[in-house]
C-alpha cells in the first residue's frame, strides 16, 4: 500500500509523542528522537479492564527485563512471551510513544505496539495484529509506520498468530524463567556438562539432582537478565530439539 500523498516523511510535520520521567508527555520531531532508549519509556496509553471487553489487556513479567511489561490482547501477550525468549532481545517496551503525522486532511497518530531494543545496538518497532484482523485503516498506518521507522534508522515488523507448537513449549518454560528458579552451582555444572550437546534427563543427572538441575535447565536463566545478551545455556540448543 502506498502512503497516502499528503504525508511528508522526513518533513518536520512527522512528530513522536512520549513520556519523559522528568518531563512528562512530550512531542518532538521524528528525527530528533533517533537515539532515544524507547525500551525504558512509560506507556503512552493507559491499559484499561473493564466488564463485557472483548480484548484482554495485562501485565507480563519478562526475564530480559526484569519487570512488567503491558499487552492488550492474548496475541500481544504470546508474542511479548516469545520475545523474551529471543536471545538477541535486551529490552522492551509497550505502547512507547504516538507517531504523528497529516495525511494531507487531518493529523493521524498511531502507538506502535512494542519498542524493542536488540543486541547489537538497533531498534524494532512492533506491530501485533493477526493477519485476518487487518482492516484497510490498520494496514495504511502499518505502512506509515513502516516507512517512518525507516526514516529513524528502526525496523519495523507487524506480527501476526505464532506457530502453536512453538508457543505452548515457550508457554511452558516461561515458568522457569523467574530468578528464583537460577541456582549457581546448578547452573554452572550444567554448563560443564553441556559443553557438547547431550541427552537433556543424562546431562540432568550428571549435574547432580533432577529436582535442583532441571528448573535451572529448563529457564535458560540468565546470571544478568537486564544485561546478557545471550541465554547462560546456550549451548544446550540441540538437547532442547
Amino acid at each position: 500500500m502506498a502512503v497516502p500523498a499528503g504525508v511528508d516523511q522526513a518533513g518536520s510535520c512527522v512528530e513522536l509523542s512520549y513520556v519523559d520521567a522528568v518531563h512528562g508527555l512530550r512531542r518532538r520531531p521524528l528525527r530528533d528522537c533517533v537515539t532515544g532508549r524507547f525500551e525504558d519509556v512509560d506507556p503512552v496509553r493507559t491499559f484499561r479492564w473493564s466488564r463485557g471487553e472483548r480484548h484482554f489487556p495485562g501485565w507480563y513479567w519478562p526475564a530480559t527485563t526484569g519487570r512488567h511489561v503491558g499487552f492488550e490482547s492474548w496475541l500481544e501477550r504470546d508474542r511479548l512471551l516469545l520475545m523474551d525468549f529471543d536471545p538477541s532481545v535486551v529490552g522492551i517496551d509497550s505502547q512507547p510513544f504516538w507517531l504523528h503525522w497529516h495525511d494531507g486532511e487531518r493529523e493521524r497518530r498511531h502507538a506502535p505496539d512494542y519498542f524493542v531494543r536488540r543486541a547489537d545496538g538497533s531498534a524494532v518497532v512492533v506491530d501485533v495484529r493477526a493477519d485476518d484482523r487487518i482492516e484497510p485503516k490498520d494496514a495504511e498506518a502499518f505502512e506509515v509506520t513502516r516507512l517512518l521507522c525507516a526514516q529513524a534508522g528502526w525496523r519495523f515488523e507487524r506480527l501476526g498468530t505464532p506457530d502453536a507448537e512453538l508457543l505452548a513449549n515457550v508457554r511452558w518454560l516461561s515458568r522457569y524463567r523467574h530468578p528464583r528458579c537460577l541456582r549457581h552451582p546448578a547452573a554452572d555444572r550444567l554448563r560443564e556438562v553441556f559443553a557438547a550437546p547431550g541427552p537433556l534427563m543424562v546431562g540432568a543427572d550428571a549435574a547432580g539432582d533432577r529436582l535442583l538441575t532441571l528448573p535451572v535447565l529448563h529457564g535458560g536463566a540468565r546470571s544478568a537478565p537486564t544485561t546478557a545478551a545471550e541465554p547462560w545455556n546456550a549451548g544446550l540448543a540441540a538437547s532442547h530439539r
